[in-house]
């Protein structure tokens, strides 16, 4: 089963991306999420790249690849350039506690891209996450994807159970067997509970032997655009 979140008007996601392509401007490298919302900020910079903008993107998954080229986004490589200019991607869930330390905190991965996502957003200048009102929560709380080599998939989750977690190994949804990411492998959901302190619980789950990346994502995002009922709320940190 996916761990991928819904909820969130179309309108809230489309603000939410057009307002993150206005931040993209001519010559820059950008990082192409994955998912609904980051969909619209690539479209809407398919139709800025017709009226003359001039950028390269850098995809994160299969599917933002495909759709960057269907609006006729340029595409490279990270190899291939300097750096990142600027990231733009969603998340499953956001820590919107501005008295919290995990304030903006991410749990990302319900595409199974989050591996990718983390490295581009890593080499960023600036990374903006995309979202509706529905992925904003005082704690986090959705399992963990994980993504795990698979010869490794039964120890991973035998170390996840020590540290309190509940794994389910991700079922595909149109064919028998598991989900494979981009990368070949297999992904755990990681059922937590209530996360008070993400920071510790992914260097936990980053020091397990067989696991490639996980879904935490703290201390990275610089912003979060929230698209809402007749505009937008802009996070910052």
């Amino acid at each position: 089963m996916s761990a991928k979140t819904s909820g969130g008007s179309d309108a809230h996601k489309r603000r939410a991306g057009g307002r993150a392509a206005e931040d993209v401007e001519d010559g820059m490298v950008v990082g192409l999420g994955t998912g609904s919302t980051t969909a619209y900020a690539i479209e809407a910079l398919g139709r800025a790249i017709e009226d003359g903008l001039e950028i390269r993107g850098i995809p994160t998954s299969f599917q933002s690849r495909q759709l960057a080229i269907e609006v006729g986004i340029p595409l490279t490589e990270l190899d291939a350039v300097e750096g990142v200019d600027l990231a733009i991607d969603g998340a499953d869930q956001v820590v919107d506690s501005p008295d919290s330390p995990a304030h903006g905190a991410l749990i990302k991965g319900g595409g199974a891209a989050h591996t990718r996502e983390k490295v581009v957003a890593a080499s960023a200048e600036r990374f903006v996450v995309v979202a509706d009102p529905s992925k904003l929560v005082a704690t986090l709380e959705a399992p963990v994807p994980v993504e795990v080599i698979p010869a490794a998939h039964t120890l991973v989750a035998e170390r996840v159970r020590e540290l309190g977690g509940e794994p389910t190994l991700r079922s595909a949804s149109q064919k028998d067997g598991p989900v494979v990411t981009d990368n070949g492998n297999l992904v755990l959901d990681c059922a937590f509970g209530t996360i008070e302190d993400p920071r510790a619980l992914g260097q936990e789950l980053g020091a397990i032997p067989g696991v490639l990346e996980h879904g935490m994502f703290v201390g990275m995002a610089d912003s979060t655009y929230v698209g809402v009922d007749g505009g937008l709320e802009v996070r910052t940190y």
